[in-house]
């Protein structure tokens, strides 16, 4: 047993001591630069726990910094000063967004992309479509056929110039990368997009991403078993930059096979090359992460970056968060098409939300042109979908340190649904809609 019993968190709030989370901290840390040797993780934890035990007296509750420093000091005593630094800045970047958060009324953050947001406010407002109630008052005078044919117009219009801004490229282009952060509708956009290039006389060559995944004993995990994929690390990194520089050089490679159902990769399956008048299609949440391309000149790639960017006030005068619309569009997907029961997707959401917030984000004002995804007419029809859930998960975790952010999101997206009109009918939602990929009954193929 450990002398020590309990860690007082950021928040104040006192947690059981659990060693796994030092030893997945470590390995977290050597995978962002390359290292996967979760023996070395383990033992370099146990070296953590064995200073804390001789620092701290028995009953003495260290907070969570005070860990961290311990590990810092473990890592670059046993030269893992790679590490130590990955650690380190991870630290200094947790502590700059939380900062951020306090502050965000007094200053702008970079990892919003103000112009696009500015514009599509406007079009809610020009809609009667910017706040719940404005939704309310026209869903109750029967328009909601015509609030998704608007927001599906709004979208195709978008789409629509993507093509023309990617066609007037084509002599130069070698790829085209879809890019955003998880549920934001990539899939369907990346199809609808293929359409009309197909029409402009472009060729497309899918790359599928997900098959350079490491294998899934190497992804780091955290106490409760779960696995982080949301990590641009858990993809071999160095593998898709070496194929993606030979398939622009016209190249052939032998791309991998990830098999999902054992956690295993293997590699050299499948040959891929780029032939003339071809242009590679890549459908990655970590498009826009510099390593994800890094040997590839910017004049041969074309960035797309998608979001639901909602411009909707609620009744407590904060706009509906963008990431809920993504929790919510993820629970219906995983729920229906992974077997993946949505509580497990709530809970495993503040990885995704970490994620994003460290790669994914901060680069969306480096792209080429963003499309913003959201429809508001899917805020009525999640109500009568996920309410009653969003009530019990509420109450569930609410007295849960362990869980907190699970029941602040829980909180949060309640009172959101419990505030919109409901809508049970999503018939007048065409097959095609960005939403029939989370929703199900899609009229496009996206196998």
């Amino acid at each position: 047993m450990y002398k020590l019993k309990f860690v007082i968190k950021r928040t104040g709030a006192v947690v059981p001591f659990n060693p796994d989370r030092i030893t997945n901290a470590i390995y977290r840390a050597a995978v962002a630069v390359g290292g996967r040797d979760k023996e070395k993780a383990e033992e370099l934890s146990k070296q953590v726990i064995a200073v804390l035990e001789e620092k701290f007296e028995e009953g003495y509750k260290p907070h969570i910094e005070e860990i961290q420093d311990v590990v810092e000091k473990v890592l670059i005593e046993n030269g893992h000063a790679k590490v130590a630094k990955e650690y380190i800045l991870y630290r200094e970047e947790a502590a700059r967004r939380r900062q951020s958060d306090s502050m965000h009324f007094s200053k702008p953050s970079e990892f919003i992309p103000w112009a696009k947001v500015w514009r599509s406010l406007d079009w809610a407002v020009s809609h009667n479509l910017h706040t719940i109630e404005s939704v309310n008052q026209r869903i109750r005078k029967g328009d909601f056929p015509q609030i998704v044919h608007e927001s599906e117009t709004a979208y195709e219009i978008q789409l629509d110039t993507a093509a023309e801004l990617i066609k007037g490229r084509a002599n130069d282009l070698k790829m085209v990368m879809v890019s955003g952060p998880s549920s934001s509708g990539k899939t369907t956009t990346t199809l609808k997009l293929e359409q009309r290039l197909k029409k402009m006389g472009m060729s497309f060559v899918p790359l599928v991403v997900d098959h350079y995944f490491f294998d899934l004993e190497l992804h780091p995990k955290d106490e409760f078993g779960d696995y982080d994929f949301e990590t641009p690390q858990a993809l071999d990194l160095e593998l898709i930059n070496i194929h993606l520089k030979k398939l622009a050089a016209g190249e052939e490679v032998k791309i991998p096979f990830y098999d999902f159902k054992t956690g295993k990769r293997f590699l050299d399956r499948t040959p891929m090359q780029i032939h003339k008048n071809e242009v590679l299609l890549i459908d990655s949440l970590h498009g826009l992460y510099p390593e994800f391309s890094i040997e590839i000149p910017a004049s041969q790639k074309f960035k797309l970056y998608l979001e639901p960017l909602l411009q909707m006030k609620q009744n407590n005068n904060e706009y509906i968060r963008w990431t809920d619309l993504r929790l919510i569009r993820r629970m219906l997907r995983d729920s229906a098409f992974r077997a993946y029961n949505p509580e497990q997707t709530l809970l495993h959401w503040h990885y995704v939300r970490s994620s994003e917030k460290r790669n994914i984000l901060p680069y969306c004002n480096s792209a080429d042109y963003i499309v913003n995804t959201s429809m508001p007419f899917e805020v009525p029809i999640y109500r009568p979908l996920l309410l009653s859930q969003f009530t019990e998960w509420e109450r569930k975790y609410a007295n849960d340190p362990l869980r907190e952010d699970a029941y602040k999101r829980a909180a949060r997206i309640k009172e959101m649904l419990e505030a919109i009109e409901p809508v049970a009918d999503t018939s007048p939602i065409p097959g095609d809609s960005v939403l029939r990929e989370f929703i199900g009954g899609s009229s496009l193929n996206y196998h």
